[in-house]
């Protein structure tokens, strides 16, 4: 990830189709170490493994942490490609541990959101800010006059 901010304004070249993945857990019950943890482990080799392998259609991530929930924003190619880790080895094996851990123990939560991107149904803007979110998953092009608001971004066509 690069830290260094690009100065002015920039928008993604957001293409004609992307998933949006929302990720996390959050920690119900601080003293139950034992039962939060392993859920909160099981995320970095997965993550690894995303990163490792570009053609299993990860792009990048965001992450973010507060006092008891971490999130996750994952861009993808396409909603195919995600579900099809979520059905590979890695993912289920974690998946099936954690169903096998959760059950009666309600001392973590996780959950997730997709959202699929079509045409002209998202833009982005970022103001003097290093490579980040959709223009860091895609591609970050400079806003033009015909680019300048959010509505003259939503209805870009995709090139």
């Amino acid at each position: 990830m690069s830290a260094t901010v690009l100065s002015g304004r920039f928008t993604a070249d957001i293409p004609d189709k992307a998933v949006v993945f929302i990720i996390g857990a959050r920690i119900n019950k601080w003293r139950a170490v034992r039962k939060w943890l392993p859920v909160i482990l099981a995320m970095p080799p997965m993550i690894r493994e995303l990163y490792t392998n570009k053609d299993l259609g990860f792009l990048s991530m965001e992450s973010f942490f507060n006092v008891r929930t971490t999130l996750m924003v994952q861009y993808w190619t396409s909603e195919e490609d995600l579900i099809e880790y979520a059905r590979g080895k890695t993912h289920l094996t974690a998946w099936k541990d954690f169903n096998k851990k959760a059950r009666g123990n309600d001392a973590v939560g996780i959950y997730h959101e997709t959202y699929i991107i079509r045409n002209g149904q998202a833009e982005a803007v970022y103001v003097n800010m290093p490579e980040f979110g959709l223009a860091k998953a895609f591609e970050r092009k400079s806003i033009t006059p015909s680019t300048h608001s959010a509505r003259q971004r939503l209805k870009q066509p995709v090139q």
